[in-house]
């Protein structure tokens, strides 16, 4: 008997180390903080845009994630305690793997966010969180009562972002960041939630591929027709707009496979320009109808001097008679490739300077 009860004993302790080694915290528990589009099931919970993000709060002295990719590499941040100053980067492609995060965290509470810095051209398969020590999942109280919901493109997006200094803007996955585009930035700046809609190439006449924007702006999965966002989940203060750069371009190729299908042999009008973006700001506007609207441009070569894109839409905002629709021009960067972390900064910052003078909130 003596030796009976050693032996439960040392059973019952040998199991109290793997009790508090590891939690699982699968994709659909609903203390899970997620930002952007995304359809969450039991076993997965499936991104696609650039900016979506999980989050937790949690006891532990570790954290790791499960994750594959799908139609192309991503890369992630993630952020532990909310210090964004030593993000840990990592990548998922079509295999299935456990990323080790964060080891060794100190006592008492932690968050980890994961954060998407790729384009949507990657489909990402979250497959949910471990813990790892004496663990305990909390509630994620989400305090930010602002939200800002963005529309755009390459820029928006954060293609060539992380461009080294001097090299090529080749579009490869691993130099896109969104969470450095002056969307992301000035989200942060006022704590406000964002959503961010946005390809790169992509526009709202044409784009360098089949898709345009007023094709996919209500789409939970961009390439596919029948998942349709339900937009009562998600109302923003204020909607960005940063659309027609790539239309700029298009609209003067006409050997191009994307002029000849959505223009046939004709450059498109003014007009038909002018009413293209009126509509899509209607179908927008239809969405959110007291959400203040920004209709911007820049800071590519569309805002160059002596470009007409400004101009147009600002004719489509005069046609809508909104009060609560704006328009912003981004100055010409005056330099070559996608913008860097300076020029989104400089964005951003007007942007805010923008946001602060015209729009309460």
């Amino acid at each position: 008997m003596i030796h009976f009860k050693k032996l439960q004993v040392l059973v019952l302790f040998s199991f109290i180390p793997y009790s508090y080694a590891q939690q699982v915290v699968k994709p659909d528990d609903t203390r899970i903080n997620y930002t952007g589009r995304v359809n969450v099931s039991a076993d997965s919970t499936m991104f696609y845009w650039p900016g979506t993000t999980a989050g937790i709060t949690f006891k532990g002295s570790g954290v790791s994630v499960k994750m594959k990719s799908f139609k192309e590499k991503a890369f992630f941040y993630a952020i532990i305690d909310k210090d964004d100053k030593k993000p840990f980067k990592f990548e998922t492609d079509n295999t299935l793997t456990t990323i080790n995060i964060a080891r060794d965290l100190g006592p008492g509470i932690h968050t980890v966010e994961i954060y998407k810095l790729s384009n949507s051209t990657s489909v990402n398969a979250f497959y949910g969180f471990e813990l790892y020590g004496q663990t305990k999942l909390l509630k994620n109280t989400d305090n930010r009562t602002r939200k800002i919901e963005f529309y755009g493109n390459s820029i928006t997006a954060g293609h060539g972002v992380d461009v080294p200094e001097g090299g090529r803007d080749s579009g490869m996955p691993e130099d896109f960041n969104n969470y450095y585009t002056y969307a992301a930035l000035t989200a942060r700046h006022y704590n406000a939630k964002p959503f961010i809609i946005a390809r790169s190439g992509i526009g709202i006449t044409v784009s360098w591929f089949p898709e345009i924007m007023p094709e996919i702006y209500d789409r939970t999965a961009p390439l596919d027709p029948l998942s349709k966002w339900d937009f009562t989940k998600y109302t923003p203060d204020i909607v960005v707009i940063n659309l027609f750069q790539n239309d700029s371009w298009i609209v003067n190729r006409p050997e191009h496979e994307q002029f000849k299908r959505r223009f046939g042999t004709e450059k498109p009008s003014e007009a038909f320009i002018i009413q293209s973006y009126a509509d899509f700001v209607r179908s927008v506007r239809s969405k959110y109808p007291s959400a203040s609207i920004i209709c911007a441009l820049g800071n590519m070569d569309a805002t160059r001097s002596g470009s007409e894109w400004p101009g147009y839409i600002q004719k489509a905002v005069d046609q809508l008679n909104d009060k609560k629709i704006h328009t912003l021009v981004f100055p010409y960067k005056e330099t070559g490739n996608h913008p860097n972390r300076k020029e989104q900064e400089a964005m951003s910052e007007q942007l805010i300077e923008f946001i602060d003078r015209n729009i309460k909130w």
